[in-house]
C-alpha cells in the first residue's frame, strides 16, 4: 500500500505547508478569523517538520520519517475536523478538509524509511563526523 517514495513526499511537502499557508488569501476564506489562522499555523508548523525531518529534502534531520508520518496523520485528522470544531464550517470547510485528506492519505502511502542510497550516504557521513 505504501508506494510514494520518501524523496517525493518531501517535495510535495515544500509544496503543501506553504500552499497551506496563503490558502486563505488563494481560496477566498481570509476574512473568518478561525478558518485563516488555523491554516497559517497548521502551514507552518508541517513547513517546520518537513525541514527537521530525516530524509532526503530534509535540512536539520532531526525527525524520523515515521514520526514524520504519524504526525501527518494526526494534523490531517486535526485539520479536516477543525472546521467543525472551530465552528466555521458553515462559512469555510472545504479547503480545510481537503488539505487535511491529503495529509491523511500522504501518511498512509508513503515509505516509512527513506532510500537505500539515502541511508547509506546519510551512515556515510555520520561516520565522517
Amino acid at each position: 500500500m505504501r508506494f510514494i517514495p520518501t524523496r517525493f513526499h518531501g517535495i510535495l511537502d515544500y509544496i503543501y505547508g506553504p500552499l497551506l499557508i496563503v490558502s486563505p488569501w488563494l481560496f477566498g476564506f481570509s476574512d473568518v478569523s478561525y478558518a485563516t489562522w488555523t491554516a497559517v499555523i497548521i502551514g507552518i508548523a508541517l513547513t517546520v517538520q518537513t525541514v527537521m525531518t530525516d530524509y532526503e529534502v530534509g535540512i536539520i534531520k532531526k525527525i524520523p520519517m515515521k514520526t514524520h508520518l504519524m504526525l501527518d496523520f494526526g494534523i490531517g485528522v486535526i485539520l479536516a475536523l477543525t472546521p467543525w470544531m472551530f465552528g466555521f464550517a458553515d462559512e469555510v470547510y472545504t479547503p480545510h478538509l481537503i488539505f487535511g485528506i491529503f495529509a491523511i492519505l500522504a501518511s498512509l502511502t508513503t515509505h516509512r524509511v527513506p532510500s537505500e542510497s539515502y541511508r547509506r550516504e546519510h551512515a556515510q557521513e555520520e561516520r565522517a563526523r
